[in-house]
């Protein structure tokens, strides 16, 4: 049986907040909401796509880190604070989830944490048996 796990990105949130970037339980990885930031340098890019990138190389790192990949997500809620965000953190969803097609939603909400976050996502995987 596997034992729950916490994974860390590094962020400062996760330890000053009391969260896991993400929390690995049996054959599933529950993906924190996870903003934009490059959580190496904490920069934050202007332009929303850019912080969708940034979330998925951070999603992508956290499965690495669970024995898993983006080929294991089921589930991605996507958060924007503005509806002319959604369209560009769609065109970046399609890049990296084309084939796999995980079920998906986005929402417009009214703000996020910080004024810089334009997008928050979070992701649950489960990890399929290895052969």
């Amino acid at each position: 049986m596997n034992e729950r796990r916490l994974i860390s990105s590094g962020s400062p949130f996760e330890s000053a907040y009391g969260y896991s970037r993400a929390v690995a339980d049996g054959d599933f990885v529950f993906i924190s909401g996870t903003t934009g930031y490059d959580y190496a340098t904490m920069a934050m890019p202007e332009d929303v796509a850019d912080q969708a990138r940034n979330i998925y190389k951070t999603i992508a790192a956290v499965l690495a880190e669970a024995d898993a990949g983006l080929g294991d997500i089921v589930r991605l809620q996507t958060f924007v604070t503005d509806p002319q965000w959604c369209e560009p953190a769609l065109r970046v969803q399609g890049e990296i989830f084309g084939q796999i097609r995980p079920a998906a939603s986005i929402y417009v909400v009214t703000a996020l944490l910080r004024p810089e976050m334009k997008i928050e996502i979070e992701a649950t995987a489960r990890i399929k048996p290895r052969v």
